[in-house]
């Protein structure tokens, strides 16, 4: 049995790859919500709930961590529902698995991140990330986490989602905070799903963090041609905002603030380097035709429930 705390489109898929293999799972979220199978259970449950957590872990293999609090509500919530599936997996004798990203790398020059790249982040986002990650480690509970740059996909929330979709749904210029030509890692929703679900049950990957196998890095400019020219739609013009409009928006708005923080990423390369994991673990990535294909099917279906 695997408990998957998170419903979204990483803990869907997690929790109906594994249920399609014949392995029982037990997905946790506030509200009950999951997808469909006869192999998976829907719990309502809080994160932060270590009793709660830890009685739903007794007879979980992996504890597979797909939470994901608010940007705003990152500084409280996440460290206490990291330690509380922390301890549900130490309960258990289960595997820990990490949903993670490039946070806490901090900016680097070149824009280029290995595994061995130094843990450098000056943020408190990218902060609060090391933090996790090292309690997971002092704990002794055997654990790994997969990172990820931003996220393409069905149901995927990032630049491509906020900034991308809508200004080609309504025909508009699209105004991105970011240099529009600077080369950028893209990470498949699947891939990470996969990726989490292979090393958990690989001992070889235990105690370290490995990069998801993704596309070669494109700019959000070519991301949006290569988009457009899939779905047949007219070529989206795109316009980099100025740098300073998030930041000076973030003065009175929460989420403009906490946005900027980690602005860096879309100023400059960033460049996610996964092959140590795709040589040692013989993953490779979706195409990338494929993830946008699914977010385009995504997008219409969506549009289509609220017409």
């Amino acid at each position: 049995m695997h408990l998957v705390i998170g419903s979204g489109p990483i803990g869907s898929t997690i929790a109906t790859l594994l249920a399609e293999r014949g392995e029982r799972v037990r997905i946790v979220t506030r509200s009950g919500s999951g997808p469909e199978h006869q192999l998976i259970e829907r719990t309502a449950a809080d994160a932060s709930d270590a009793r709660r957590l830890t009685e739903l872990a007794q007879d979980a293999e992996v504890v597979y961590n797909c939470a994901n609090p608010k940007y705003t509500e990152w500084a409280e919530k996440w460290l206490p529902m990291n330690n509380a599936m922390i301890a549900a997996a130490k309960s258990a004798g289960a595997v820990y698995a990490i949903t993670g990203n490039l946070y806490g790398y901090g900016p680097q020059p070149g824009g280029l991140m290995t595994e061995s790249t130094p843990l450098g982040a000056t943020g408190r986002k990218g902060r609060i990330r090391n933090r996790m990650w090292q309690d997971a480690l002092d704990s002794g509970v055997r654990t790994i986490e997969a990172r990820a740059s931003d996220y393409l996909g069905a149901g995927s929330v990032g630049i491509f989602s906020s900034v991308l979709l809508p200004a080609i749904a309504k025909g508009r210029t699209a105004f991105g905070p970011a240099d529009m030509d600077a080369p950028h890692t893209f990470t498949y929703t699947g891939d990470m799903a996969r990726t989490l679900v292979e090393l958990a049950r690989d001992d070889r990957a235990w105690g370290r963090a490995w990069h998801v196998p993704s596309a070669p890095a494109i700019s959000i400019r070519e991301l949006a041609a290569r988009y457009c020219a899939l779905t047949g739609q007219p070529q989206l013009k795109v316009r980099s905002m100025p740098r300073f409009v998030m930041r000076t928006a973030g003065l009175v708005v929460p989420m403009a603030r906490e946005m900027a923080e980690m602005d860096y990423q879309f100023y400059a390369p960033f460049v996610l380097d996964s092959s140590v994991t795709e040589r040692t673990f013989g993953l490779t990535a979706t195409p990338l035709e494929v993830a946008l294909r699914e977010t385009a099917a995504s997008a219409e279906a969506t549009a289509a429930r609220t017409m």
